[in-house]
This record gives C-alpha cells, sequence and structure tokens, in this order.
C-alpha cells in the first residue's frame, strides 16, 4: 500500500505547482482563462509532471495536453482527466482536482509495480470553462468532432479578442485546430473526477458521487418590447412598462421550477440569469427589456415543461408583447451504465460510501460520452462553493478520488486478462 502522507504531500505539492502558486490561498482566485499565457503554463506544468512519472507527452492541434503510459501501441487506452483554466477569479480545484488525482492514480500503480494491460492517457482539456468566449469545453469538443469552427472563429472575450485570433496567440494553428478529432479506435473508454460544485455529498457525507447522466441547458432569450414615455406624466393605468411585465415573468420562472420539483424527483434548474434594461434611465418607463433563462434538468421533458409554461404565461399579456429566442437545446447526456456499476462495486471494496446522482454541470465528459463509453465522479467541495476563491475541497477527497481511479485501471486491466485468457482456452 501506499502512504496517505506520502500521496498528500504530493498531491498538495502539484496543486500548487499546476495552479502556478506557493499557497492554495488566494483572496483574488485564480484567472487562469482558455488560450491564455496562464493556461499555457498550467499546461507546461503538466507535462513536466507526466514526465516525472514517467510519461510521455503531446499537444494535440486544439492544445489539449496528452501523458500517456504506453505498454503496448497496438493495445487499447483508457482515458482520464479534466480541464486547468478557470473562470475570473475562480478556484483551484474546478478540473485540477480531476487532473491531478489521475496523475496521482497513476503514481499508485507505479509504485506498486502494476503493470497494466492497457495504456493509461491522462488529458488535460483547452478551454473547458465558457468564462471567456462564452462556449464551453472547446477542446474535449474538437476531440470528438463536435466543433463547428465557422460559428465559432468569431466570438469575441471582454478585450475584443476573437476566439481564433486568441488561439493563434496562443501559438497555435486554427486552421488545424480540428484536427485534433481523434479516431474511435483511439480510447477505449473515458473517466473524469471532479469537484462536485453543489452540497448534496456533503449533506449526505459521501465520499463519492457516481453520476448517471448530466444535464445539458435549454436556454432561452426572451425579449419583452411595451413603449418608452416619461415617468412623472404617464398615468399607471396607460402604462406599458417592460420591466414590470418582464419582473413577473422572472417571478413566473422561478415559481414554475419550484412547483415542478416539488412533484418529482429529478431535479430542475431554472434560472433567469441575465437582463438588459432599455433606455435604462431613472426618468424613462423601460420600453424594452431582454432576459436570459437557463433550463437545466436530466430530463428533457421537464425542461420543456417549463419552456411551455413561459409560452403560455406570456401569451396572456396584452399591453407588452414577448419574442422568444431559443439559443441551445441540448438534450440530456447518459453516461455508461457498466462504468458506473463498475464504480460502485469498487467504492464497496475500497469502504468508500457512494452515492448515485445526476450533474446540472457540463463537464467534458459529457462530449466524450457521445464518442466513447464515459463515466464521471464527484468528490465533495466543501459548502458546495465553486467558481470562487473560496471554492475548497480537502486532500483526503482527491486521495480517495485517486485510490478509485487506480483501483479502476486495474479493474479494466482484470477484465482484459480474463478476456484474453479465456479466448486462449477457447483456442486450444
Amino acid at each position: 500500500m501506499i502512504a496517505i502522507s506520502n500521496n498528500s504531500h504530493w498531491i498538495e505539492e502539484k496543486l500548487l505547482q499546476v495552479n502556478l502558486v506557493d499557497t492554495m490561498a488566494q483572496p483574488n482566485g485564480f484567472s487562469r482563462l482558455g488560450f491564455t499565457q496562464e493556461e499555457k503554463a498550467a499546461h507546461k506544468q503538466f507535462r513536466l509532471i507526466a514526465k516525472s512519472l514517467g510519461l510521455q507527452t503531446h499537444q494535440d492541434d486544439a492544445g489539449n495536453q496528452w501523458a500517456i503510459w504506453e505498454v503496448d501501441p497496438s493495445a487499447g487506452t483508457i482515458a482520464a482527466g479534466s480541464h486547468l483554466d478557470t473562470v475570473y477569479s475562480g478556484g483551484g480545484y474546478d478540473g485540477t482536482a480531476g487532473v491531478i488525482a489521475a496523475f496521482a492514480a497513476v503514481k499508485m500503480l507505479k509504485e506498486q509495480q502494476f503493470q497494466p494491460a492497457k495504456n493509461i492517457a491522462i488529458i488535460a482539456f483547452s478551454c473547458e470553462e465558457s468564462a471567456r468566449f462564452g462556449t464551453a469545453t472547446i477542446g474535449s469538443q474538437a476531440i470528438c468532432g463536435l466543433l463547428d469552427t465557422k460559428r465559432i472563429a468569431k466570438l469575441k472575450d471582454s478585450n475584443g479578442i476573437t476566439l481564433k485570433e486568441a488561439v493563434e496567440h496562443s501559438g497555435l494553428n486554427w486552421q488545424k485546430f480540428q484536427n485534433a478529432e481523434i479516431p474511435q479506435n483511439k480510447i477505449e473508454q473515458f473517466i473524469e473526477l471532479h469537484i462536485e460544485q453543489g452540497t448534496t455529498l456533503e449533506n449526505k457525507q459521501k465520499d463519492i458521487g457516481i453520476v448517471r447522466a448530466i444535464a445539458q441547458a435549454t436556454r432561452l432569450r426572451i425579449t419583452c418590447t411595451g413603449m418608452t414615455n416619461h415617468t412623472g406624466t404617464t398615468p399607471m393605468h396607460e402604462r406599458r412598462d417592460a420591466l414590470v411585465s418582464t419582473a413577473r415573468l422572472i417571478s413566473f420562472v422561478e415559481e414554475t421550477a419550484s412547483q415542478i420539483n416539488q412533484r418529482q424527483t429529478t431535479p430542475l434548474m431554472a434560472t433567469v440569469s441575465t437582463i438588459e434594461n432599455s433606455p435604462n434611465a431613472m426618468n424613462m418607463i423601460p420600453g424594452t427589456v431582454t432576459i436570459g433563462v437557463d433550463i437545466r434538468s436530466t430530463d428533457a421533458k421537464l425542461k420543456q415543461e417549463v419552456v411551455q409554461a413561459i409560452e403560455k404565461f406570456i401569451s396572456n399579456k396584452k399591453k407588452v408583447s414577448f419574442h422568444i429566442e431559443t439559443l441551445a437545446d441540448a438534450d440530456p447526456v447518459q453516461l455508461d451504465a457498466h462504468i458506473q456499476e463498475t464504480l460502485k462495486k469498487l467504492c464497496q471494496t475500497l469502504n468508500l460510501s457512494s452515492l448515485t446522482m445526476d450533474s446540472g454541470a457540463g463537464h467534458d465528459a459529457m462530449n466524450m460520452a457521445t464518442r466513447w463509453p464515459s463515466g464521471l465522479l464527484f468528490i465533495p467541495c466543501r459548502l458546495g462553493i465553486s467558481h470562487h476563491p473560496a471554492e475548497y475541497t480537502e486532500i483526503q477527497s482527491i486521495i480517495k478520488g485517486a485510490k478509485l481511479l487506480s483501483a479502476y485501471f486495474k479493474e479494466v486491466h482484470q477484465d482484459t486478462t480474463k478476456y484474453l485468457n479465456s479466448t486462449i482456452q477457447h483456442t486450444n
């Protein structure tokens, strides 16, 4: 067995290394956005850690970092990993904990002198967060052939830099970006460890969350058009106030989601998360208001129920008009059932308490699951805080996750060995 204290110190050290700091206590958090020099510096540390473990490294055409424990070029590959970029002033564990846990799992196996039957790949995906360009999981989408480069090339960050320009500034070739797509036979399975970004595991005092499905968002842009007029001269009963009507819609979205959650067990989240008010002047009645609505659930029918309720609600408004534009309407992603069952059994073997749950947040695993059997496991994070400088997870939780990953790698090896032995016996 590997000494816990050894792993604890090693994980603490590597977390600092990829976060480019000498202490995880950063009052302003971490701003390591996709395709910046900061992300590039973290990727460099990824490669250094990989080489210290004897792994081969390379960067693909989308900027994803690969670390390979190659035992046989002709054997299958089991991949694990997450991302190293952050949101603005984010935490140092979102994504990063998953990458370090995957490295720690390999470290455990090597120190046990375990020889896998399959290659093991650790991936640090580029630009997972949508903070900079408003679109997420760019690196894993590229690997899976899901990226529409023509559509996203002109997306701009807050400084007016386009995604295409940022990619090229980081040293990549935008024209070769889609070459990062890999063939089906390159990987057999993918598994990602991530902090939960919620309170379920902490509240239920569970070590591991085994994710069944990942919710993807239905996003609406709803514009309410009334009439701008003078605030001091327009009688109350004659007003066509777009903000007042939109305020009622905002409350309705909240109430509808709460009512749906009271009568069924699959979680549903509906949030009015952006608002634009025009003309936005103290002496003018708002004439146009646009809101963004984010609806998530692992049950697509529940998402549509909210959309239909919104459509019915606004159809009854007389003094103002509403227009709905659907920005996104992605189906939930179901993760591999066999991987989930294997993880559950391994948790029992390792004496780790586990819980089957869904993910309301998107992760790289949701893209990988479109091409390969994929799994996602959560570890607790304190108070459910994420995308914030106070984000934190215990080192012991990362160790437990790493132990589970190493046990999973072993299980895949044993399955392969059993298959090969049975094939030999059958042949004989």
